[in-house]
């Protein structure tokens, strides 16, 4: 019997004070059906335990396997949730517009090493929650992938970013990787037919 293939969904996980109806993570949620957004208790408080222990109880609520799309303090989050949760279902993480640890003072509560799972840092180069210089420190740490997008800011609405096309494509080719990875080396002679 063949197993069907569910593929990855996707999980938005905002940062402080959420992501509005003209935020590009609100874009891209909107974009698939299936998603879900990490909802924290007080987006106005920024507490990186509570707030990691939030994406895995969306998880626990969840099942199966996801991608994840964070934004600044969310993305603090996330890497604390992977390196606390080495068997996450998050099989791979778009980090966009870190917020600085340092400006928070959990730098040290951070993983310093590669993620568990792959991921991409999207960074600016005047960012004001992060230097570019700092995203790429984090990054090599990380083991991302970096792209700067120049000076854009917070990458956020209030920067320009409703809908944010580069994050879509992101999603779709994590997807299609997926899909490609669970594809059987071989059909099965049960998945043939044959002509009589």
């Amino acid at each position: 019997m063949a197993i069907s293939y569910r593929p990855p969904r996707l999980l938005i996980i905002p940062g402080l004070h959420d992501s509005g109806p003209a935020h590009w993570q609100t874009w891209l949620q909107h974009q698939y059906r299936d998603s879900r957004r990490v909802v924290q208790r007080d987006f106005s408080s920024p507490d990186l335990e509570r707030w990691a222990d939030r994406i895995q109880s969306t998880l626990d609520n969840a099942g199966g396997e996801w991608i994840a799309v964070a934004h600044s303090f969310g993305v603090l989050a996330l890497v604390r949730h992977l390196a606390e949760n080495p068997s996450s279902p998050i099989r791979e993480a778009l980090l966009v517009a870190p917020a600085d640890p340092e400006k928070f003072g959990i730098a040290e509560l951070l993983p310093h090493r590669r993620l568990p799972v792959p991921s991409t840092l999207i960074s600016s180069q005047n960012d004001p929650w992060m230097s570019a210089v700092s995203a790429s420190r984090w990054a090599v740490r990380w083991g991302s992938h970096l792209s700067n997008l120049g000076a854009v800011g917070h990458i956020n609405a209030e920067s320009g970013f409703g809908p944010l096309p580069l994050a879509k494509r992101w999603v779709e080719a994590a997807k299609a990787q997926a899909a490609r990875e669970h594809r059987p080396a071989h059909a099965s002679f049960s998945e043939w037919s044959f002509a009589v």
